[in-house]
């Protein structure tokens, strides 16, 4: 949002900033054309007043023009009067013309013909080869059947260095505006989003449970917003208690006939009895193979729930090597740094206590398990040196309820239950050959570490 705000507000002022140069410029531009045709036509005015034409349509200037320049050859400025269709008549020059002529375009003298004594600004090239600005006046004389035709030209070079420099002097000073406009625009959006910054930092805090609810002084506006979290917090802690409770007297309502039915069979002899032992235990397993699944799935979405990797690892390895000790098992388990799942800890046992019975249970002699942290999820593996499961097997043993060795304690659950209690914390369960010669099952969860 801070990079979007910014890039918008100095988008839009770079945009004014270069009008605003450009405008500048143009506007400089026209000032210093405009002095410099306002001094030219002053030398024309100068040279309609001097001239004279005699009755030979002969031209002179009964005084010189004080300019020095008038008289230095090729020096940029320059002057001539000539009689506008006198072909025959030469035209008079100054002596920093030398021998060449001034020759302005035909549309130029053709305007000032078309208005005498209106001044007609226009170019041309000098005699050097410069761009020259030319003002252009024609005067009609009492008696004399030629107008008069004054042109005075000055190099235009000097003014468009004038130019030039001053369109480099803003585009430098624009540039400096531009550096500390960005400054300003980054520090005001800074400032005016530091509580918008804050509220989501909270946010953040109750997402990972650090805090139970947002808190905080906040400016007025955001502060109806941060009630209205608090309230979206209540609401769905409401939610998943209700979800709990529907689960727990689900549960209860389900496993009393269950019980009954069960204790009946017993009772009584017969493969109908039998069979009906056989369903009704499958029955037990699977409703609580999807009781399960949904105290999970509403475990998951709990905002802010957190458990400490580390003494979940330590209570059920104690347990767990006491039960399989016996049987000459030896697990091994260690966790690398202070890692939390994020998420409830009778999930994360339940996870952890099915991978590390059913290792095991295959085990020969040696189970280990490891927790760390990598690329910002909680990594699990569990590893034995047992026979371990093809590519097939490891597929197969996923599904519900299938089970590869009939003879072996369980209910075929354990694995699937650990696949969708992963998939409700949007994690997931890998299965590989342990380097053990065993089974490696590997399970990945949302995890943050331990301040």
């Amino acid at each position: 949002m801070v990079r979007r705000l910014v890039l918008t507000a100095l988008g839009w002022a770079l945009v004014l900033l270069v009008l605003g140069a450009m405008s500048l410029t143009a506007l400089f531009r026209q000032t210093v054309l405009s002095d410099l045709e306002d001094r030219l036509a002053g030398v024309a005015d100068a040279l309609i007043a001097h001239v004279e034409v005699s009755d030979a349509l002969n031209l002179r200037l009964d005084e010189d023009l004080i300019d020095p320049r008038f008289s230095q050859t090729f020096s940029g400025r320059y002057w001539q009067v000539a009689l506008a269709g006198a072909r025959d008549v030469e035209p008079l020059r100054s002596q920093s013309l030398a021998d060449a002529v001034l020759t302005p375009p035909d549309k130029a003298v053709g305007d000032a013909l078309s208005s005498p004594g209106r001044p007609v600004s226009s170019t041309s090239k000098g005699p050097d080869g410069e761009p020259l600005r030319l003002v252009i006046r024609a005067i009609l004389i009492e008696g004399v059947e030629h107008p008069l035709l004054v042109v005075a030209a000055e190099d235009q070079r000097p003014a468009n260095a004038r130019i030039l420099r001053f369109g480099l002097a803003s585009a430098g000073l624009f540039f400096l505006f531009t550096i500390a406009l960005a400054i300003g625009v980054f520090a005001q959006v800074r400032v005016g989003l530091a509580p918008v910054l804050r509220m989501g930092r909270a946010v953040a805090d109750v997402r990972d449970g650090r805090a139970d609810r947002v808190s905080g002084i906040y400016p007025a506006e955001l502060i109806t917003l941060g009630g209205e979290l608090n309230k979206l917090l209540d609401h769905s802690q409401e939610v998943v208690e209700r979800a709990r409770t529907h689960v727990g007297n689900l549960a209860h309502a389900l496993k009393t006939p269950l019980t009954v039915l069960t204790n009946e069979a017993r009772d009584q002899e017969g493969p109908l009895a039998r069979q009906v032992d056989r369903q009704t235990r499958l029955m037990s397993e699977q409703v609580e193979h999807h009781l399960r699944r949904a105290r999970a799935a509403a475990h998951a979405r709990t905002i802010g729930a957190r458990t400490p990797v580390e003494r979940t690892l330590d209570d059920l390895g104690r347990t767990l090597q006491k039960i399989y000790g016996r049987q000459g098992i030896s697990l091994h388990w260690s966790c690398e740094g202070r890692i939390l799942f994020r998420g409830e800890k009778q999930d994360l046992e339940e996870l952890l206590g099915n991978l590390i019975d059913n290792a095991c249970k295959w085990a020969a002699s040696e189970v280990t398990v490891e927790a760390s942290l990598r690329d910002g999820q909680l990594y699990l593996c569990v590893e034995d040196d047992g026979p371990g499961l093809t590519q097939d097997q490891s597929q197969a043993v996923l599904a519900r309820g299938v089970r590869l060795d009939e003879q072996a304690p369980g209910t075929g659950l354990g694995l699937a239950i650990v696949v969708d209690l992963a998939r409700a914390y949007d994690g997931a369960l890998e299965l590989d050959r342990s380097q053990r010669g065993g089974l490696k099952a590997c399970l990945w969860l949302p995890a943050l570490v331990e301040s």
